[in-house]
């Protein structure tokens, strides 16, 4: 039996799955950004006609599951499993999803790294041969995040400069045993890092270290380079953690200037929407990669993608506990070229 173990981290597919189809949701302010054309739907309204963010997340959740399904000429009844999470308590929006979806669900939470973590989980489950069609779906929506992490919207905090604004957007992806796409060939899944980071309005910083722990290994692992991409990019980090990344990385060896960027500086403008350091969220990385990322793979703009979302595994208990920030990263690598 073929070794699909690479290294400490990494696992190289003998059948890699392909992604058949994506769809993604975003709010409005996410529409205004300069990805506003690739995204698929753009709501006018945050609460999507809910009577709760909360609700409103998971509407978004389920209608890009059927979206997806409904790009990649699925029915939702042919979809096998559900991988799907999200920020919020007892993964709220996800499992009312799934309640009304009636898939089999996998409920995931890697804070911010979900969307890579359950496109990795669910290219394992088609590889092994334990389904032929899945779908990967994750989001985030700024409102219910601040009413759950932070301060109730009302309050109108000021925002230090260090922050990031909380994605509304989810994004879902289809995988398949056959079909045609781009394909998951590697996946490498991240340790828990934590250097001590205590600031819950400087995540970039709390998860940079993890993200460069991660593709590190999988550089390690697989013997691939930067310049055997064509972009890697990290999911939420924003424009502080993306420098710290950078930064970290060169001192590993690894110069990644000429292919990196993050999820978070591309979705929004700056300077033009006041959003500080750049975007967050689950949904951040879902509805970019989703959107942009595979259809510029569509198109061969890209050929090889190195998909890193980045998570902040604190809870609103463990800040008022003092506790540190621990960040976890997981790395899909997607190609045209297999």
């Amino acid at each position: 039996m073929a070794v699909k173990k690479m290294g400490n981290q990494t696992v190289k597919f003998i059948n890699p799955p392909y992604i058949i189809s994506t769809s993604s949701i975003v709010g409005p302010k996410e529409g205004e950004g300069p990805l506003g054309n690739y995204f698929h739907v753009v709501l006018q309204d945050d609460l999507y006609g809910e009577k709760s963010w909360e609700l409103s997340e998971s509407k978004m959740q389920r209608e890009c599951v059927k979206l997806a399904a409904k790009n990649g000429k699925l029915e939702t009844t042919d979809l096998e499993y559900l991988l799907a999470g999200d920020l919020l308590n007892q993964l709220m929006a996800a499992t009312f999803s799934a309640r009304a979806l009636q898939i089999p669900f996998f409920g995931l939470y890697g804070a911010c790294s979900t969307m890579a973590e359950s496109l990795s989980l669910g290219a394992m489950l088609i590889d092994g041969g334990y389904a032929d069609n899945l779908v990967a779906v994750t989001s985030s929506h700024f409102c219910s995040a601040e009413r759950q992490y932070r301060n109730p919207l009302e309050h109108g905090n000021q925002r230090a400069l260090t922050a990031q604004w909380t994605v509304t957007g989810t994004g879902a992806a289809i995988l398949s045993s056959k079909g045609s796409g781009p394909r998951i060939s590697h996946v490498t899944t991240g340790k828990v890092v934590d250097l001590g980071i205590k600031d819950a309005n400087n995540m970039g910083a709390a998860m940079a270290p993890a993200a460069v722990d991660t593709i590190s290994a999988h550089f390690n692992d697989t013997g691939l380079r930067p310049k055997d991409y064509d972009l890697i990019i990290t999911g939420d980090l924003g424009i502080i953690g993306k420098e710290i990344t950078e930064e970290m990385l060169g001192d590993e060896g690894f110069n990644v200037k000429n292919v990196y960027n993050d999820c978070g500086v591309l979705i929004f403008d700056g300077e033009k929407q006041d959003t500080h350091a750049g975007g967050s969220g689950c949904g951040c990385s879902a509805s970019v990669f989703c959107s942009y990322i595979y259809n510029e793979m569509l198109n061969k703009k890209y050929n090889r993608v190195l998909l890193v979302s980045t998570g902040a595994l604190l809870s609103p208990t463990s800040s008022q506990q003092g506790e540190t920030i621990p960040g976890i990263a997981h790395a899909v690598s997607i190609t045209n070229e297999i």
